[in-house]
Order: structure tokens, then sequence, then C-alpha cells
């Protein structure tokens, strides 16, 4: 069982119940034994604990008849719990082997143990999000509660000092300043906090805030301590007023290049070469055999480069090879090296998506080992470079992509009387001398400078001496010697090399090697085990490693050994011959589809299962290809099923139709499981703007729990569309028996019922939902119950509630990297600052927003962005700007049969159209803008399209109807608690003060008098 402290007391079973603790001393018992954890606690002090002076007649008896009730309630919960709670003669000991206080303290300490301030940042991102509010919070009262209270809560205090200095350091200062501001106001005396603010302040060009600050701080330890601030704070307020460059944040550099672990030997004149040869031709294709060095070259000239848009590395080696030139692989690659997203929106194919997220865009792609997909690579580099003006392309590639403009630059081996002797002296350790001289330049020349076959060789220099290694070697490249020169050149040197390192290894290390080649884009130590069926691969794979066989990645999930690229392909074909490729594939399928079934991508490692499934995404990609060319149906669809979630959370959307409709291709399979893909694929096919019978695809499922959770999920769909109507239907029924499911029913509700205007139900679905989801700790969820709070905030006017929800929102997206969701907050943010008059912010988190969308290929996001460009441009008279914004918008949601989409558009281009003084045409949008309201069923759009028309007839010269509009759409908002926010009315105030003028005291009696809005509005 878990145990939780940070907040209420909380007892979960393993998978995650919550455990009910009845009757306030039985929790009082609990909190007593927990913060005791693992001590037998006897039994005056419990007595103590639980009742003060006053114990009852009997405190023994009345003890144990508590120690029993929890005992019950542990047993109830998950069987054999019971036995958690023992006696002995030193009193009760309670055994907690999960508690998220210890949990939250190995994860700061961890946090304090690297470097890297991301990684810092995501470790006391995970143990801050361990809390659910004040430690102890129901018993904190209590004697037993106070040490660990303050202890947990000094504790908390400084992760979040830790975790701002690490935000400091990713250049989140802007950010960082606001999320402060919360906590200085609590802790105003805390100088270590107080300096990170100050920073942050200075940095986002608050100075004069930053020294605000200070004084704040330094009056109030005057005040009530009679202290001057400390040296470091002191130290931070004269650099301020120095404007110290050293307070300025560290530049970072946009790109994901690895660092270089090493000199690079004898490549000097290329890189200039290469450097020099980007600036004249916008495409230099790399080519030479496999194992010359193409990769690093590459590397090392990226290294040196710089554009104001990055230089990114995409690696295409886990490609498989396809003879379609249209193959999508390549984009989605690149997509994947950006940290692009395909969800949503027009239906567009990967090179059109990506062709338009870089459009206009200044970068440098690294397209490394292109020989394997060199058709489609080569397309898609000719469609890119003449739609993307900003591009420069590296590749690396076996031979050129022969497209127009292109410069191949022929890489050598290394010079085998210099550079090549260098390179091996450096490997091996040793140093030249008379005696080893002839014996180092015959194994240069045998390996005909190969640095990959140096390499190998000079990691054998210990086990055999170089002398030794000589010999061999001449031995190995004669039995060799006879394939033809029209052999590739990997059969004539790189292969020797391999064949020869191969041959000293031992049968273990060899079968190792060769199944875990089987790997598409590396593996885990656990991965390892699995796919060669050998418990103790760790053990080999750490020898493979010494032996330069492997190359250790550290991701993001953890450490990941690869193969270089020749060494997988020799692998490959050992495997093959060894006649145990079709054994291996098994296992292979087997893991990677139980590993995507084991996924908790809802919960608590929520974040962590997302990195780990990204990290193994082309390892998933080739289980599930392997399952198709081998007609194993089954496979095929557990897999696309058990990803089918995790997918829609990382938007996705293209990716999964593509392999659920892949999986359906094969025939086979249990009705069952192919009626649940087909659910999925329906949700994903609405998203793409499909047209497709959603009650169909539910009616096939028979299990009522796949009816529900499928429900659910096409609920969803249709809310994220605007679609009130379906989107309540399919909940219609759905009842789910589990806390997770059941807050994702009250977070689509919640949203249902902002559709609607039914602002009570969705405040009450939506923090409800919250309450569930922020239980299971899924950040996801949460942000869906946020984002209709902090929406509900925004129509009552309460901005800085709003501010703050999107805020918090936006943090938690991207501790996620739900990058989709971090543009809409961005937007969210941008909304806020424009209702409270602050134009300039609110056009910036816009831009911002925007650039995010297109960057992702975020639809969705592209437009709520674009349109929050509009209103703003409305409000600043810049009226021209706000049509066009909008005009871009119509037919995406006409396609999409979006009418709660289309009614804000229409509404806002006919006040376009009225304070441009042509009322028939903002009748017009406004009476379209009315039709469309009313068919996505919103009071409060309807309430906006009557206002709208009331600013036609009060420029029309109908008076008395707009007066009676006005009238109207203020009871229809009143009608759902709705009335227009401060920062909403400047229309209803603009088009009141033109009516009053022109009726005067009549305008009082008129607006009364606002009757029905369907006769009101009809044409006459």
């Amino acid at each position: 069982m878990r145990f939780g402290v940070l907040g209420p007391l909380a007892v979960w079973t393993a998978d995650g119940r919550a455990v009910r603790v009845p009757e306030a001393k039985v929790r009082a018992l609990l909190g007593a034994l927990v913060a005791r954890a693992g001590e037998a606690v006897s039994v005056d002090r419990l007595v103590e604990d639980l009742w003060g002076d006053a114990p009852p007649g009997n405190p023994a008896n009345s003890l144990q008849t508590k120690v029993s009730q929890l005992r019950r309630a542990l047993e109830l919960a998950e069987p054999g719990a019971r036995d958690l709670l023992t006696y002995e003669p030193a009193g009760y000991r309670l055994r907690v082997d999960d508690l998220d206080a210890t949990r939250f303290t190995e994860l700061v300490a961890r946090a304090g143990s690297v470097a890297d301030p991301g990684e810092k940042a995501a470790l006391l991102s995970d143990a801050l999000a361990l809390w659910r509010g004040p430690a102890f919070a129901d018993v904190a009262d209590a004697d037993f509660a106070r040490a660990p209270v303050t202890r947990l809560t000094e504790a908390r205090l400084s992760a979040l000092e830790d975790h701002a200095l690490a935000r400091l350091d990713l250049g989140e200062h802007t950010a960082l300043a606001d999320d402060l501001a919360e906590l200085i106001d609590q802790h105003p005396l805390r100088e270590r906090l107080r300096a990170a603010h100050l920073r942050a302040l200075y940095r986002s060009g608050r100075q004069g805030e930053a020294l605000d600050s200070y004084e704040d701080l330094r009056k109030r330890l005057a005040d009530e301590l009679g202290a001057d601030p400390g040296p470091e704070l002191v130290a931070v307020h004269r650099a301020i007023l120095n404007h110290d460059p050293a307070l300025a944040p560290a530049p970072r550099p946009r790109t994901n290049l690895p660092a270089p672990v090493g000199e690079l030997i004898g490549r000097d004149a290329d890189v200039q070469a290469v450097r020099a040869a980007l600036t004249r031709d916008r495409l230099v294709t790399l080519t030479g055999p496999g194992g010359v060095g193409k990769t690093r070259l590459a590397l090392a000239v990226a290294h040196e480069l710089s554009y104001p848009d990055g230089v990114w590395l995409v690696e295409l080696a886990a490609i498989r090879p396809s003879p379609d030139a249209a193959s999508p692989a390549p984009a989605e690659a690149i997509a994947a090296a950006l940290g692009m997203r395909d969800e949503g929106g027009r239906a567009r194919e990967p090179v059109e998506h990506l062709t338009e997220a870089l459009r206009g865009r200044e970068l440098l792609l690294v397209l490394d080992n292109c020989e394997h997909v060199v058709e489609s690579v080569a397309k898609l580099a000719s469609v890119l470079l003449r739609e993307v003006p900003g591009l420069r392309v590296l590749a690396t590639s076996r031979e050129p992509l022969a497209i127009s403009g292109e410069l191949a630059y022929a890489v050598a081996p290394l010079s085998v009387d210099d550079d090549a002797v260098r390179l091996f002296l450096a490997r091996s350790g040793l140093t030249l001398d008379e005696d080893n001289a002839a014996a180092v330049a015959a194994i240069c020349r045998g390996l005909d400078g190969i640095p990959l076959a140096l390499e190998l060789a000079a990691a054998r220099v210990r086990a055999f001496g170089v002398h030794g290694l000589a010999r061999r070697l001449g031995d190995r490249f004669h039995l060799l010697g006879g394939g033809g020169r029209d052999a590739p050149a990997r059969q004539r040197t790189l292969r020797a090399a391999i064949d020869w390192s191969w041959d000293l290894l031992t049968d273990t290390e060899r079968t190792v090697l060769r199944r875990i080649a089987w790997h598409a884009d590396g593996c885990t130590a656990d991965s390892a085990a699995a796919v060669t069926g050998m418990p103790d691969a760790l053990d080999v794979i750490v020898r493979l490693v010494d032996r330069s066989f492997l190359v250790v990645v550290d991701d993001p999930d953890g450490t990941r050994y690869r193969l270089l690229e020749s060494v997988a392909a020799y692998g490959l074909e050992r495997l093959r011959a060894a006649g145990e490729a079709d054994e291996v594939a098994a296992r292979y399928s087997a893991y990677f589809t139980e590993l995507a079934e084991t996924a908790e991508v809802c919960g608590r490692e929520q974040r962590a299962w997302l990195l780990r499934l990204e990290a193994e995404s082309a390892n998933l990609a080739r289980a599930f290809d392997d399952a198709v060319e081998r007609g194993d149906a089954d496979t095929a669809l557990r897999l696309v099923d058990a990803l089918a979630w995790s997918w829609f959370l990382r938007g996705r959307h293209r990716v999964a139709h593509r392999f659920l409709e892949a999986a359906l291709a094969v025939p086979g399979g249990s009705a069952l499981a192919r009626a649940r893909v087909r659910a999925w694929l329906t949700g994903f096919a609405v998203l793409l703007e499909a047209d497709r019978d959603v009650r169909q695809a539910l009616d096939a499922l028979d299990s009522p729990d796949d009816r529900a959770q499928m429900a659910l999920f096409l609920s969803y769909v249709h809310v994220l569309l605007g679609d009130a109507a379906t989107g309540a239907a399919l909940l219609d029924g759905v009842e789910p028996d589990d806390d997770w499911n059941r807050a994702l029913l009250l977070a689509a509700r919640a949203s249902v019922a902002l559709l609607r205007s039914d602002l009570p139900a969705a405040e009450r679905d939506a923090l409800a939902a919250h309450e569930l989801f922020a239980a299971h700790g899924d950040g996801w969820g949460r942000l869906r119950a946020l984002e209709s709070l902090a929406v509900l905030a925004q129509i009552r006017g309460d901005y800085p509630t709003a501010a703050r929800l999107h805020r918090e929102s936006t943090r938690i997206a991207e501790d996620l990297r739900l990058w989709n969701d971090v543009a809409y907050h961005l937007s969210g943010q941008g909304r806020v600052a424009m209702l409270t008059g602050d134009h300039a912010t609110a056009v910036e988190f816009h831009h911002r927003a925007m650039r995010l969308a297109v960057e992702q290929s975020d639809t969705f996001g592209e437009e709520c962005a674009e349109v929050g460009l509009a209103l703003v441009a409305r409000r600043t008279g810049r009226l021209d700007d706000a049509e066009r914004h909008l005009l871009r918008w119509l037919d995406w949601n006409r396609s999409l049969g979006s009418a709660y989409g289309l009614s804000l558009l229409e509404t806002e281009l006919g006040f376009v159209a009225e304070l441009r003084g042509d009322p028939a045409e903002s009748a017009k949008w406004h009476r379209a803008a009315l039709a469309s309201a009313r068919e996505a069923g919103d009071p409060r759009s309807v309430a906006f399209a009557v206002e709208g028309l009331a600013g036609a007839c009060s420029i029309g010269g109908e008076p008395v109807r707009a007066a009676r509009l006005l009238g109207a759409a203020a009871a229809l908002r009143e009608s759902v608690d709705a009335p227009l926010p401060s920062g909403e009315r400047a229309d209803v105030d603009r088009i009141e003060a033109r009516l009053r003028s022109a009726l005067g005291d009549r305008f009082a009696v008129e607006y009364t008098r606002a009757g029905d809005v369907d006769e009101l509005t009809a044409v006459g």
C-alpha cells in the first residue's frame, strides 16, 4: 500500500484506489503511526496522541478498538493489508514501504546530485507534484505531527527555491517572475527565495519592481527582526543597480545536437571546406563508405554554425527502407526531431505539415544516414528547399541525393600515414615508438584509414597487444581479400574489421550482440534481456560497451544502448544466418506490446511513461510492422489499442490514424479487439475532419466497460470540436466504476456545460474532476479541469483568477511536454490581458501561442491564437487586420461543422462592419452568427449575436429595435447567470451610448420592452 502525508492523510491500494479511513480518531491513529513509520509506538504514547489530557475510562481498550477499525479499513481495501499494523511488546508498528514524503526526499536528493538544469527542474517538478496540500493537513495540530510538519514544510520551501533557481538557469525568468509573487507574499522573509525573484524580475525587464521588492524585504527585516539583508541578497541588489552583465540569462542555443565526446582527429580541413560550402549552397551531402566518419564530420560542422531557428540533427537510421518515394517517414522524423506535432485540423500530409511549419524560419537540418531512404529524402529535400528559403540541409549518405542545387562532398578515409595513426594512438592509449611504429602503420594501412575500423581495433590493444593485432589483421584481410573490386566499400573494408572484431567475442557476447541488433533505435537493459531471452544480458552489454560495439546514451527515460549503424547491420546478418530472426522478432513484439499495455499514462507516472513511450517510438513501430508482416493480427491490434490514448494525449492524431488503419487491414484477430480499434479509429478520423458513424462504432462493442471508455473518448473528441450536442449524447448512460474515468466524465460534462452556458454545472463538475485527477496525480486531467475553470473565471470577470489558472496550466503542460495545451493557455493569458486593457501584452502572448502552434502543426491552437489577435486588433481600431485574421478561419470552421466557432467569427466580423459604419454588412454577419449560435445551443453566443445585431440597427436607422435587442440580450445573459463582465462591455456600452443619444429617456422604456428574441431578430 501507499501512504500519503503531503496533504491530508491518505492511503492508496497498489492499483491506486483510495482507502477510506473513517472517523477522526482512527485517522489520528493512522497519522501518529505514519509519522513514526517503521517504529514501534507504545500504547501510552498513542493514547496521549489521540486523547491528550482527557483519555477515556479504559484507554487501552479504546485504543484497541481504534486499531481494529484501522486494520478493518486496510483489509477491506486490500486483502492481507491488516498485517501491516502489528503489535509487539514495545507497542504498535505500521509497516510503511511506500510513503510520498520518502519519495519526495529521494527526488530532491537526486535533483541535488545532477548538474543539468533541465534534469534538475524535472526531478524537482516531480517531487513538488507529490504535494496535495499542507503536510499532515487534517492532523497538523496534533503533537505528533508538529515536528514532521515543520521539517517537511521547510523541505518543500527549499525544493521550491531550488526549482526556481533551476528554472532561472533554463531561461524561464519571465514566467518565474509571476509564479514566485504569490510565494513571496506567503514567505516574505526567505532571502534565498527573494534573491531568485529579484533575478527573475530583473531578467524580465522589471528592474523597478526588483528594487522595490528588495526595499520591501529590507524594511521587513528591520521592523520585524532588527536585521539587515544577508550578503547574497545585498550582492544581487548591487548587481541590479549596476546592471551587472552576470545577471543576464545564459544564452540557450536552439539545438538537439549531442555534445562532442572526444576530439575529431584529422578532419580540420574537411570541417572548414564543408562550412564554406554551406555558405554558398543550401544542400550539401557528405558521401562515402560506411564507417568513414560522415556523421562525426557533419556534427562537428553543425556545432560551429548558428542559425536564428536552430541547428537540428535528424537521425534516419531507425526508418525502415521503403521503395516508395512518397513515404512520409522522413518528414515525420524531422517533425519529431523538431518537437512538432501532427494533430487535428485540415487533412494534410506530413510533408505539407512540415513545409507549413518551417516556412519563414531560418535553420539547418542535419539529415543523418539517408542512403536506405534516399528516394523519399531526395523528394522531401527538394520540396522543403523550394518552399522554405531560410532552410539549409547538411546530409550524410553513401550516395548523393541527386537533386538540383546539391553539392556532394566526398569524405575520404583518413591518411594512413598521418591522421589514421593519430586516431589509432588516441583511442588505444599508445605512444608511438620505434618498437611499435611498424605494427601501428600496418594496422592503419590494413584498415584503409576507416575511422570506425580503427576504433574497433584500438579497443583490442589491451587484449592482444599491437603486434598481435597486426599479425591477426593481416590474416583476416587475406581471408576476405578475394572479393571483387566492384563490391560495396563496406564489404571490402569495414566488414573485414567487424568480422575480425566479432571473432574476438565470446559465444555469449555474439549471441547478445546479434539479438539486440533487432532493435530499431537502441535498447534498454530490460528490453535487451527480454529480446535476447537472457536475464543476465546487462552484464554482457557492459562488456560490449567496453569493446566499443555499443554506445551509451542518456535519455530522459534512462540509459539506452545503441549499436553503431554498421555494426547493427552486421548483427542482423549474423542473426539471420543463425536462424534466430523469427524467434527474436517474436520476443521483440511480445516485449514491446507488453510495455505498451503496462504503460501508465493515466495517473502519477504519466510524465515518466509519456517520455518512455516517446523514446521507444521507433521500437514500438518496428514491433507493429513485424506483427503486420507476419500476419499477427492479435499483436497488431493489442499494440495500437494500448498506444491509442498516449497518441491522443501527445496530439499524434495522424500517426494514430495511420497505425489503427493498418492494424485493421490485417485479417483475423478477435471481434472484440477489432471493435475497440475501430472505435479508436473513428475518434481520430473525426479529429482529422472525416465523417464517421460514431454510434455504429460504439454499438459494435459488446463489453459495457469498453462502451463506456470509448464513449468518453469519442465524447471528448466532439467537445474539442465544439459539438456539445453529440458530446452530451455520447455521455448519456455512461457510469464509470473507477475514479479516473469518473473524473474524465466530469471533465467532459463540464466542457459540455460551458458550451451550453450552464455555468453552475460546469463549475461543479470541473471542480470535482480536478479533485479526482489531482488525487490520481494526473497532469493531463488537471489541465482539462483547469481549462474549464479558467474560462468560467473569465466569463464572471474574475480576471486575476483566470490569469492564475492559465499560468498554472501552462506550467503543467510544459512539464508534460504537451505543447498544444501550452499554446492554448498562452492564448488564454493573452485573452485575459486583452480583457484587462493590456493590449501589448495580449499581442505578445497570442504571438507566442501562434509561433508554438505553427511549429507543432497544431491547427486548433493556431486558430485560437489568430482569433485572439483579431480580437485585439478590433478593440484597438485596426479593423482591416481584424477582418483578415477572422476571414482566414471561416472555411476551416465550416469544414469541421463547428457552429460554436463560426458564431464567434461571424459576430466579430459583424462588429467590424458596424465600426466601419456599414449597417447592411453588419446585420448580415450578425444574422449568420445568430443562426450558428442557435445551432450550437449556447445562450451566451446567442446573446453576443443579438448585441451585435443591436449595433447594426443602431447605425441603420432602427434605434427602437436596437434598444429592445440590447434588453433582450441582457435578459438572456441574466437567464444563465452570466451578465457581461467589465472587460467585455465595450461594445454594448458604445451601442447604448449611441442609442441614449438618439432616444433620450425613451431608451430605458424600450430597453425594458425587450420581448421575444425571435420576433426582434426576424427579418423585416
